[in-house]
């Protein structure tokens, strides 16, 4: 394979990535103790627009990054990874698991002024998670109403079991809550306060300059005291990761999320004092690299192509060539990182076989007249380097078995448009997120059904009644147990059917100021308030 085409060295990122391993495996930097400062501007990097800030209707981290600062959620994460109150102070569920009661906090208010009440919970429960949000619609499949007795309760009723383990680990991510004066009239997803959020946050919605920044400000009416400390975030559209990284080295830019940097500039910036390069903070967003196959193509629909295409990629070589220390390989839609419920490596596997993969598409009748059988469309996700590098990867992995490739790039919105609202996309590669439980983000992946237009859910044209009933049964049993063996028979059905091939395993790197204070202290810290965040002289 001629891999002079792939967009970095290979020797350089085996250096590299072995050199940010080395420092990210070091403990965070202990710092005296000191006195949070209150002031000054916080500045983020975000690499790619979505176009949506209201984190109720999509489900992001590109949108939690900044509707998590301005909209609050029920539940989220401590340091520990435990569910803890936010919106809501407690909660309790009935035995048969069919009613969930939630006890609100008072005195919190909506940026405009207007109390949050259970109203706004039942509202956007029933309307946005329910209908809109992608993950959420699996989630709350089987919820049937959301009772409110009083202003600070909120009863969520089951069809069929919701096993509360689930309910609170998914709620960090799939639980924000939107006002539902600004939302109850006209189309919910076309509402101009998706885009100018109004929130019960730290900081309060300034502007939205597109393809520039975004701005909130400090909330003086904030319901925690003194929080938060900072008077402002902004964050700048910088789709260009050397420019990124130029500007945190000048100090215009404090943090850089989600793997927004080159793996060069990472290893840089991590042997820099000023710095700070780690994993950390990320624990709660494993993810994985995706191939996702259009089953509205004829070639595609054929699971012999499918596995062939699979076979066709030397995924280990790309990873030690490519990735070194940052990933390892995968085995299916649930990582080796989710303790509770990973079925192990025993299950359908796609293994490296050339050979095969001729034989596969020769067996479903597309020969290599003139050496190209037929011809793919492969949009990737403009999110991290790797997704970029593994595009290429797959290009000319395919081109060796006949199969040509044509690369589509787009930036962030026009690649969630077309790839799950137009479907206009042959083969498509991004990130899977996997967050605590496979019914969080995982299951959605292939549950029929999905709204059309949620991002990262089964847009793909293909339904197994069979699997479908398996995410059902796993998503409603209360005995971990046998919720467990459920969700080794559901990667079992998944790989063999292969509607998405997850075949690599890593996780994201942090890249923040040293001047930083009180961040990356829960597992998915770049997606929360940041109310206790503060910058140092």
């Amino acid at each position: 394979m001629d891999l002079s085409r792939l967009e970095i060295n290979r020797r350089t990122a085996l250096l590299t990535s072995a050199a940010i391993a080395a420092n990210v495996i070091n403990p965070m930097r202990a710092f005296a103790q000191e006195t949070p400062r209150k002031g000054g501007v916080f500045n983020v990097h975000y690499g790619a627009e979505q176009r949506q800030l209201n984190p109720s209707i999509q489900a992001s981290t590109g949108v939690y990054i900044i509707g998590g600062k301005i909209q609050e959620n029920l539940v989220d994460l401590d340091a520990n990874g435990q569910p803890v109150g936010v919106l809501a102070e407690s909660w309790e569920a009935t035995p048969d698991g069919k009613t969930v009661t939630f006890k609100l906090r008072k005195g919190v208010t909506w940026h405009d002024g207007k109390p949050f009440t259970s109203d706004d919970v039942a509202f956007t429960a029933m309307n946005m998670w329910k209908k809109i949000l992608n993950y959420g619609s699996t989630l709350q499949l089987f919820l049937t109403s959301v009772d409110t007795p009083d202003p600070q309760t909120a009863i969520f009723r089951y069809e069929r079991p919701m096993p509360l383990n689930l309910l609170l680990r998914a709620l960090p991510d799939l639980g924000y809550v939107s006002a539902k004066h600004l939302y109850e009239s006209g189309d919910i997803r076309q509402n101009p306060t998706n885009l100018a959020p109004v929130g019960t946050g730290p900081f309060k919605f300034v502007k939205y300059e597109r393809g520039q920044y975004i701005i909130a400000d400090r909330n003086p009416d904030y319901w925690r005291p003194n929080a938060p400390y900072l008077d402002r975030i902004v964050w700048k559209v910088i789709t260009d990761r050397a420019a990124a990284a130029a500007q945190m080295e000048a100090g215009e830019l404090h943090y850089s999320p989600f793997s927004g940097l080159t793996i060069s500039d990472m290893a840089r910036l991590g042997k820099d004092k000023r710095f700070i390069v780690q994993t950390k903070g990320n624990e709660g967003n494993a993810r994985t690299n995706t191939i996702e196959f259009n089953f509205r193509r004829k070639e595609l629909s054929d699971i012999r192509v499918r596995r062939a295409i699979a076979h066709a990629i030397n995924v280990p070589f790309f990873i030690e060539n490519f990735l070194g220390d940052f990933a390892k390989l995968g085995t299916g839609p649930i990582p080796s990182t989710s303790t509770d419920f990973y079925p192990g490596p025993n299950t359908p596997q796609y293994p490296y076989d050339k050979a095969k993969a001729i034989a596969l598409l020769d067996e479903a009748g597309f020969k290599a007249p003139g050496g190209n059988r037929f011809s793919l469309r492969l949009l990737p996700a403009p999110w991290g380097e790797d997704i970029s590098l593994w595009s290429t990867f797959i290009q000319q992995s395919l081109g060796e078995v006949g199969i040509q490739v044509d690369i589509v790039r787009n930036d962030g919105g026009g690649f969630l448009k077309q790839v799950y609202d137009e479907h206009a996309f042959d083969l498509a590669t991004g990130w899977h997120q996997y967050r605590n439980d496979p019914a969080v983000s995982t299951t959605v992946w292939y549950r029929s059904g999905q709204p059309k237009g949620a991002p990262w859910t089964n847009q793909w044209g293909w339904e197994d009644k069979t699997v479908d009933a398996t995410i059902d049964n796993a998503a409603t049993e209360v005995d971990p147990v046998k919720r467990k063996a459920l969700y080794a028979d559901f990667v079992k059905e998944v790989n063999t059917e292969l509607p998405v091939w997850m075949p690599i395993e890593q996780i994201f790197v942090t890249v923040i100021t040293a001047k930083a204070r009180n961040h990356s202290n829960t597992p998915r810290w770049g997606s929360t308030s940041w109310h206790d965040l503060w910058l140092s002289a």
